[in-house]
């Protein structure tokens, strides 16, 4: 027999596990799902208790073979695949394909030399439970997708897609944005006051409560207590406190103590990685998961710097805990070190097989990696490795103060704080505690008023989603797993159904129409209990506390119902959201009525479809249906000699013949730039790419290809005489790589 032979998922892990383990062992990867459900049929055997039919994917055919190969001269087959629920379902497909009896399965949280080479020393038994929740999550999402999306396709348009839990995050988005166009604002008023002490020292305090009755605070939604709700109430109060004498009614000093944060898991480290650099969540775990494949960290040495990058799990090994305090003992001193380690608890249903995401080497510093990592690297493997030290760290300690005063009906509270002992916060600081000071005060002292204040507020509206407060919902909402939260993420935004604008997510019109088609239509499948409960009973199958088939059954029964009179109830969706307008059909003279598209809302002729006119609007400043008419570009259609007007469609404006539907010629808009071709001289034009993001390129393609991401700009470079320059974010630079010219500029 040969060699051992070790089947990992990614090619980013052959070269560090190959490394590790030596020339007796050769590593290949089987680059993800080598078999899956078959693309053009819906591949579940409902009758047969959801039998699923598995077929090796077209691009793992050859992958397949190869590892074939590899294996019939191998003397064991470990099976390396991540340690989740899709790394096992990965293994037991790989382990039916080649020799069953050879192969054994091999898990480890983090790559390090240590780890590996454990695993390999104690190879387990495939965990059938695993197999099963991911194959009854697969058929789960089989079943919404390939039977609900063509019901888009026949109401909406073909293309679209429902998932679900893609389907239940848009949900979220649009009821968000629901709730933020109803929201009616609410002024009302607070006031301050600054009081001197005996001894000379002045301080400011807030008003608390007026005869007893709580004040509204600053920022709080829903009321309670006493309101003052305009300026004029605010100043008549004012005036009566002016009027009073005050005396301290009670004072405290204290110690508040903060503890530090758990180390991470995915949801928490997509969040901190959104809120700290403005990483998407699909950055966060790519970034991530080249930090845990492998990185060389010179002389050679590649290794992985972080453990698993997908778990829910808080849990961290004794020894990952031990090397952590000591060396916290040794980098800050005994007094950082809390008396016994800390051990924290996970959310309930967590996998705790898996660790948090914590360094493989605490001793590897970022400081140490700066120059080795890449900038996005080196962010993330410092929020990591930071978070990771400072969770077995002492905790932060605050003075504190306290004091009520009282004068009249009116009663005030002044607080204050100051860091006494940093503990965790020499680590992983943070700004959001302010330090202020407060005198020493005695019960029954009088202190003078030296000033009031009011200052108007307005309610304000529950914020829009962001990448770390969606990614917080799901996990709140116990909607998805670990795995999934980036993946839903991008899929409702490459879908279209959700766009990102200034870091928060707006619903688009096509998403508000699905949504609402397939909440009225799926009341059952498309909520949040119900897709929490779904996760609760994968998690009961992984425990091996349920059967996959039971969980289908129970999930199938009332989904086929809801299936069964979905287009009907789509229609009836529709027509209620159709409104009849005064605008009349240029061609029948027919009423237009508002239709729901793909692309939002537009005008169609009652008589369609013997009538297909349509045509977008917009309303007046009294609510009234306008007709927005077409751009005519002065072009010709050179198939009908219409006029070529300008249209918008999924991915922008482009050009359609003004005589549709008779004629459905169309091209792109080409939008002319004030800049010349740097290779040939042509005009510069606007493009769109095959995902309907711009770039710009020459006039003549494709004699000339030139072409380039950013906006060209009508002015020579004082370099090497190129006749534009290319606008950044931020600067201006040169297009020709090899002269390098770049110079910042004014921000619009």
């Amino acid at each position: 027999m040969g060699k051992k032979l070790v089947i990992v998922e990614s090619n980013a892990k052959v070269k560090t596990i190959a490394k590790i383990l030596g020339r007796d062992y050769v590593v290949k990867s089987c680059q993800g799902h080598v078999t899956d459900l078959p693309k053009s049929s819906l591949g579940v055997d409902v009758a047969d208790d959801f039998k699923p039919t598995y077929e090796p994917t077209a691009a793992q055919e050859k992958t397949l073979k190869s590892l074939a190969k590899a294996a019939a001269g191998a003397e064991v087959i470990y099976l390396a695949t991540d340690p989740d629920r899709e790394g096992e379902a990965i293994a037991y497909h790989l382990a039916q394909h080649l020799d069953g009896k050879r192969a054994r399965r091999i898990s480890f949280n983090e790559i390090t030399p240590e780890a590996v080479r454990a695993a390999v020393a104690e190879p387990r038994e495939l965990d059938l439970r695993l197999v099963a929740a991911q194959q009854a999550r697969r058929i789960l999402d089989r079943l919404v997708g390939y039977q609900v999306s063509p019901v888009l396709w026949k109401k909406v348009t073909t293309g679209l897609s429902a998932g679900r839990v893609q389907s239940v995050a848009v949900r979220l988005i649009c009821e968000r944005e629901e709730e933020i166009e109803n929201f009616v604002p609410e002024e009302y008023w607070t006031i301050g006051a600054e009081f001197e002490a005996a001894s000379g020292e002045r301080f400011e305090a807030a008003l608390l409560s007026i005869a007893g009755e709580t004040l509204m605070a600053p920022r709080r939604l829903e009321k309670y207590g006493r309101r003052l709700a305009t300026e004029k109430e605010a100043a008549a109060e004012s005036e009566r406190i002016r009027a009073q004498a005050f005396n301290v009614t009670s004072f405290e000093r204290g110690e508040k103590r903060r503890s530090p944060p758990p180390p991470f898991t995915t949801s928490k480290l997509q969040q901190a990685a959104a809120r700290q650099f403005g990483f998407t969540g699909k950055k966060t775990m790519a970034v991530a998961q080249t930090l845990y494949e492998g990185v060389d960290v010179g002389d050679g040495d590649r290794v992985g710097l972080i453990t698993y990058m997908r778990t829910d799990s808080v849990r961290v090994a004794r020894g990952a805990v031990a090397a952590c305090r000591r060396y916290v003992e040794k980098e800050f001193g005994a007094e950082y070190l809390p008396p016994k380690p800390r051990a924290y608890r996970s959310r309930k249903g967590a996998q705790e097989a898996h660790e948090a995401i914590r360094p493989t080497d605490v001793a590897r510093t970022p400081e140490r990696l700066k120059g080795v990592l890449t900038p996005d690297q080196l962010k993330l493997y410092g929020l990591i490795y930071r978070t990771f030290v400072a969770s077995q760290m002492a905790d932060a300690v605050y003075d504190t103060a306290a004091a009520t005063l009282e004068g009249g009906d009116y009663l005030f509270r002044a607080s204050a704080q100051a860091l006494k002992f940093p503990g965790f916060l020499r680590v992983s600081p943070r700004d959001d505690v302010a330090e202020s000071t407060l005198p020493t005060l005695t019960v029954g002292e009088g202190v003078d008023l030296r000033d009031v204040t009011s200052e108007q507020h307005f309610t304000k509206p529950p914020p829009r989603y962001n990448d770390a407060s969606l990614v917080q919902a799901l996990e709140e909402y116990g909607i998805g797993r670990p795995s999934t939260y980036a993946p839903t993420v991008a899929t409702i935004i490459d879908r279209q159904y959700v766009e990102r604008r200034r870091r928060t997510f707006y619903p688009t019109e096509l998403g508000k129409l699905v949504n609402a088609l397939l909440v009225a239509s799926f009341p059952d499948i498309f909520n949040v209990q119900f897709t929490a409960q779904v996760e609760s009973q994968l998690d009961a199958v992984e425990e091996g506390d349920a059967a996959g088939e039971a969980v289908l059954r129970e999930f199938y029964d009332p989904f086929a119902a809801d299936l069964a009179r979905a287009e009907e109830v789509m229609d009836a969706v529709r027509d209620e959201a159709s409104e009849r307008t005064d605008v009349r059909c240029p061609k029948c003279d027919g009423v237009m009525e508002i239709k729901w598209g793909r692309f939002g809302k537009y005008l169609r002729c009652e008589n369609y479809p013997d009538c297909a006119e349509t045509m977008n609007f917009e309303r007046d400043e009294e609510g009234k249906v306008v007709p927005v008419e077409p751009e005519d570009t002065g072009e010709k259609c050179d198939k009908c000699g219409g006029p070529m007007v300008i249209k918008r469609g999924r991915y922008g404006e482009f050009l359609a013949c003004g005589n549709y539907p008779e004629c459905k010629n169309t091209r792109p808009l080409r939008k002319k730039v004030d800049a010349k071709c740097p290779q040939c001289g042509g005009q510069m034009v606007q493009r769109r790419g095959k995902r309907g993001k711009p770039f710009y390129g020459c006039e003549k393609y494709p004699d000339c290809d030139f072409t380039s991401n950013a906006v060209p700009v009508n002015e020579p470079c004082p370099k090497c005489g190129s006749p534009y320059l290319l606008r950044g974010r931020k600067y201006n630079r040169c297009p020709k790589k090899e002269c390098g010219y770049r110079a910042g500029r004014e921000e619009e």
